[in-house]
């Protein structure tokens, strides 16, 4: 099985809330470090909050595209909570691809942005909202190249080892 692929262009056609909830049921079942599910998710479809969120991070323009929004809120007490955040922001991924979704995570920095971005989302200490997600109905993207590397490096690069 291949990854999902980045989609960064979306139409504008809605992800329906039935839609949503069987991904995040699929995603509810990931696994994390003693079984903490240090994830909570929040949806945003408002267009101008998805302009505000887009310019949250260097690479997060395709969030003002995307139908709905995923953020993803981690339980910072937890040393671990990053490594299960991208777990469960994978399985969403994945999820949204077996249902015709495209989708494209998205990062905000510097900590200022977090800060920002957790608070609009409504969460508190301990909660933080460093990721989003991007999902929607894929569109064709603008012919052009890509100010991000595409490809993937081959299996010989990333194995070492017996």
């Amino acid at each position: 099985m291949d990854g999902p692929p980045a989609t960064r262009w979306f139409t504008d056609e809605d992800v329906s809330r039935e839609e949503l909830a069987g991904i995040f049921e699929v995603a509810r079942w990931t696994g994390s470090a003693r079984n903490r599910q240090p994830w909570r998710l929040h949806t945003v479809r408002d267009a101008g909050l998805r302009a505000e969120l887009s310019r949250r991070g260097d690479y997060a323009l395709h969030l003002r595209g995307a139908p709905v929004v995923v953020l993803l809120a981690l339980d910072r007490r937890w040393a671990d909570a990053e490594f299960d955040g991208g777990r469960v922001a994978q399985v969403i991924m994945t999820a949204a691809r077996a249902v015709g979704l495209g989708s494209c995570p998205a990062t905000f920095f510097p900590e200022g942005n977090v800060e920002r971005v957790t608070a609009l989302a409504g969460f508190t200490e301990p909660w933080s909202v460093r990721t989003a997600i991007a999902l929607g109905r894929p569109a064709v993207a603008p012919e052009g190249t890509s100010a991000v590397p595409t490809g993937r490096l081959p299996l010989e690069r990333i194995w070492s080892g017996e």
